[in-house]
């Protein structure tokens, strides 16, 4: 038989039986749905946290008190680290595969006003004039602190966009004065927008001189709040040095100016962007598992249905096997005529699932503000392992309405 008439008896087939078509497609339908909704929303946020990532700085390293992880942090041990200070900053300055250094601390500002507005909640970062450099912040007007306003200790700032919304709308903030938790403030230019990083907005912020942050918020006493509000130092490397060689000079600087033993741990971390991106895959990789044991699961209920429903359909059509046995077909013609229903049918219920599942993903994209992307390998990949059910699954079905003896099944009523 032409491959157009096989084809032509299997769809007559599933119109004579719709529904038991489609719920027996059901599992086929729900892994193949679940695989593509969630393979398009992990692609989508993997394009979206790396545009994130490359927006806090291009091979930018940071020595902390602490490293980046998922694991459970001791902060009393952490607590009892050395603070880092100007003078380690000044020395990874010094090393030569370094080209910019910019020391910085950070805190919470609760308030600040502007003729009756208020922005609250916002990241107020004291750092030097590399600080642009290092975390790649491009200012839209005015200008970037300078090494006069350090040395001078000046109350000057910068504003992130979503501070100038809250403040100034759409007035020029640049040269007005304003109050932040009762120090006046001149604002010298207002940074470009970066939008959000994990969820968190990178334009609620001030940026201010090292100097004046540390004349305004001394190093606390508190060694738990010295974890997170004493100074780190981001550094990026020169042009054309490999960033892993980079890294084993700051170390080794560290460990020496920290006094370290070869046998003891560091007391210092060092992140960088690949930090970052550990982690994402770490969260990543449970969504991952969940993704193939549910559409493991689904696949094969939906595969074994297909196998029944085969059985049921050889069973129900043992004396029209037989009847076209006698008229001529042969056990190939048989065989490729059940196994294509059985592909067609897990393939209708991977399309379905494929469509269902970028809807879902297009839905999630809406509703919650999450990037989706279905790439054509991952519409392959549904279309493929649907096809694969159906053939695995089919294949025993086939063979034995194939070895149906012509005589034997003309006699079933």
């Amino acid at each position: 038989m032409q491959l157009l008439d096989l084809l032509k008896l299997s769809l007559d087939t599933f119109r004579t039986h719709r529904m038991r078509s489609f719920l027996t497609a059901l599992g086929i339908i729900i892994g193949v749905m679940t695989v593509i909704a969630i393979v398009s929303l992990i692609q989508g946020m993997n394009y979206e946290v790396e545009r994130q990532i490359a927006s806090l700085g291009s091979n930018t390293l940071y020595v902390q008190k602490f490293g980046w992880g998922m694991g459970r942090l001791d902060f009393d041990e952490i607590g009892q680290r050395p603070d880092l200070v100007i003078e380690d900053a000044e020395a990874i300055a010094r090393l030569p595969g370094i080209d910019r250094v910019a020391p910085e601390r950070s805190r919470t500002v609760s308030r600040i006003t502007w003729r009756g507005n208020r922005a609250t909640t916002v990241d107020m970062v004291g750092s030097t004039p590399s600080y642009a450099t290092t975390t790649n912040l491009r200012v839209e007007t005015g200008r970037f602190i300078s090494s006069d306003d350090s040395l001078r200790k000046r109350a000057v700032c910068l504003l992130g966009g979503q501070v100038v919304d809250d403040l100034f709308g759409n007035e020029d903030p640049v040269g007005r004065r304003m109050n932040i938790e009762g120090e006046k403030f001149t604002v010298i230019g207002v940074l470009a927008r970066k939008g959000s990083f994990l969820g968190q907005s990178q334009d609620n912020v001030v940026v201010i001189p090292l100097s004046t942050f540390e004349k305004l918020y001394p190093l606390p006493r508190n060694r738990m709040a010295r974890i997170f509000g004493g100074l780190s130092i981001g550094a990026t490397p020169k042009p054309n040095v490999p960033l892993e060689r980079v890294l084993d000079q700051v170390r080794e600087l560290m460990r020496r100016r920290h006094g370290l033993g070869y046998d003891k741990p560091d007391d210092f971390g060092i992140n960088t962007q690949d930090t970052l991106r550990e982690i994402y895959r770490n969260i990543t990789r449970v969504a991952i598992i969940v993704m193939i044991a549910v559409a493991g699961i689904s696949l094969l209920v939906g595969g074994i249905g297909i196998m029944n429903i085969m059985l049921v359909a050889v069973a129900e059509r043992t004396r029209e096997i037989g009847l076209r046995k006698a008229l001529g077909a042969t056990n190939r013609d048989i065989l490729w005529q059940f196994l294509l229903e059985s592909i067609l049918l897990a393939a209708i219920g991977g399309t379905i699932g494929i469509i269902i599942g970028i809807g879902i993903a297009k839905l999630a994209e809406v509703l919650a503000h999450l990037k989706a992307a279905a790439p054509f390998w991952t519409i392959a990949l549904g279309f493929g392992f649907s096809a694969g059910v159906g053939i695995f699954f089919g294949i025993y079905p086939a063979s034995r309405a194939s070895r149906l003896n012509p005589i034997e099944a003309l006699r079933r009523e």
